[in-house]
């Protein structure tokens, strides 16, 4: 018999425990528990190091803690100076670390933004922790299957979130579109988070030209700081700049 592995992630220790025995009895599941977001990355990595890889993530909504080099995708508290980061920026980590396993985030209350947010960082189902065990095995083993997991009453919440998102992303590329190809270049620069004097060493250009560039990319995008520019152009997929690279050569690139 194949056992399915389970790691539950809830900083609630008592009810990560207390799941993980409740589904320790069933005959084909065995469940394992993790108290925060690194300590669950650890687990995930140590466990891939031993050939046992985990199938499923139950994480919990409202985890608390830090994600070592990665920013929060949704600050449990809005301008949290410490960066505290929730469950669903976790599954954002766990899914480019490890695209194999499947997530399913469980919450306390319904919440359509949040669920929507959820299946957009790569989660396969949003159950309320409240549910029944044998409810949470039927989702267990449908989003093993491929299968999304979402309770009826959000449905028509997430599908408009998910609607609005894919607008405001058509949005955010229209006006990335309308950037020359060096603004571009610096745009990618500033979503790597490189400030104007290393965009001007990288890029061959003066402080002032790249000022300038700046000034433009913002105008043209229609925002008034770097922030929110980085922001528009994650929603329009722009990635960040290779820093791992050579420096970008002269040859080739636009004044």
């Amino acid at each position: 018999m194949v056992r399915i592995r389970v790691l539950v992630v809830d900083d609630h220790r008592i009810f990560a425990e207390s799941l993980a025995a409740a589904r320790a009895a069933d005959p084909d599941v065995d469940v394992f528990a993790a108290g925060s977001g690194p300590a669950a990355l650890r687990c995930l990595e140590r466990a891939a190091g031993e050939g046992r890889r985990y199938d499923v993530l139950l994480v919990d909504a409202d985890l608390g803690g830090r994600l070592p080099g990665t920013r929060p995708a949704v600050p449990v508290q809005e301008g949290d100076e410490e960066g505290l980061v929730d469950g669903i920026s976790l599954v954002t980590g766990v899914r480019a670390a490890q695209p194999a396993v499947r997530i399913v985030v469980l919450a306390e209350k319904d919440d359509p933004r949040r669920a929507a947010l959820a299946l957009q960082a790569g989660a396969s189902g949003w159950v309320a922790k409240d549910c029944s065990l044998s409810r949470l095995l039927t989702v267990i083993r449908g989003v093993l299957r491929d299968e999304t997991h979402l309770p009826p009453a959000l449905l028509t919440g997430v599908l408009k979130e998910l609607t609005a998102a894919r607008k405001h992303r058509t949005e955010s590329e229209r006006l990335v579109e309308s950037l020359t190809p060096r603004e571009r270049e610096v745009l990618r620069c500033m979503v790597a988070g490189l400030g104007r004097k290393a965009v001007a060493e990288r890029l061959f250009l003066s402080p002032h030209t790249v000022r300038t560039h700046m000034q433009n990319v913002l105008g043209k995008l229609g925002v008034h700081s770097t922030l929110a520019a980085v922001a528009l152009a994650r929603r329009a997929g722009v990635g960040p700049v290779d820093l791992t690279g050579d420096v970008v050569e002269r040859g080739g690139q636009l004044a």
